[in-house]
């Protein structure tokens, strides 16, 4: 008969209960433990200077182009002329409205004198002044494409590309020109959702810029209002704290928030 020395036993078991807790305790620690960002993350963030208003300007009438003051990379200012169509077509049948809303204007007026001593019918007078109403209405009409034959900037800025050439036939919806605002360049960042643990507006950082080489102070301006699920990022807007005068739209760089309180 074999005989188990229970001493023995209880003295293993009691030491695999004694290690278990410590093992236990140690793998919790390091599951719950997760950094927010690290240094090598915060001084690689990719990032794009971007022009705070863009557009493309279209034609609203057809026509020729008769005039183009500006070049491409050329500075404007707002309600500057940058674009011009002959309007000879346009500016005739305005007049042509115009005379025809006279006619309507003075059939009415006198019918009003003459339903004052009841010499003319009611139904005569309410539609010599619909007549009169519809003739003014196609001046405003005319009005709009005489004032479509002229583009003017929308804003101060520069001229990215012409789309059209000077003595080219447009029509509506046709692209003419493509501007920018370059008066207050943004910095536009994409960082890891986790760093929303310490990000805050107003938070100061450095942009490196691979075109000119130098780093200049930036602060950030805007959060993104969503997380991006797939790539769990986040869209960062930030503004230069002093506006740079050797850097372009569209330049690319890195910036370091390295060293910052998280």
């Amino acid at each position: 008969m074999t005989r188990i020395s229970w001493p023995l036993v209880g003295g293993a078991m009691m030491g695999l209960w004694l290690l278990l807790p410590m093992s236990f305790a140690t793998a919790g620690a390091k599951s719950d433990h997760r950094p927010a960002s690290s240094a090598a993350e915060l001084s690689t963030i990719r990032g794009v200077v971007k022009a705070t208003a863009q557009a493309t300007l279209a034609s609203q009438v057809q026509g020729r182009i008769s005039q183009l003051p500006f070049k491409e990379g050329q500075r404007f200012k707002k309600g500057a002329l940058l674009v011009a169509l002959d309007c000879s077509k346009y500016e005739a049948e305005l007049a042509s409205a115009e005379a025809e809303h006279r006619g309507k204007k003075l059939t009415y007026e006198n019918n009003l004198r003459l339903a004052e001593h009841d010499s003319v019918g009611t139904l005569e007078l309410d539609v010599s002044q619909a007549e009169a109403e519809k003739a003014l209405a196609a001046i405003n009409v005319a009005q709009v494409n005489v004032k479509g034959c002229t583009v003017l900037a929308p804003f101060p800025g520069r001229v990215v590309k012409m789309i059209v050439n000077e003595h080219e036939n447009v029509f509506p919806n046709d692209q003419l020109i493509s501007l920018l605002d370059d008066s207050l360049l943004e910095i536009e960042l994409i960082l890891p959702s986790r760093s929303l643990a310490w990000l805050k507006v107003g938070m100061r950082f450095e942009y490196a810029i691979d075109e000119t080489g130098l780093r200049y102070p930036a602060v950030v301006q805007d959060i993104g209002a969503n997380v991006d699920p797939a790539s769990q990022t986040v869209k960062v807007k930030g503004l230069f704290r002093t506006q740079p005068n050797n850097v372009l739209a569209g330049m690319s760089g890195a910036a370091s928030f390295t060293g910052l309180s998280r």
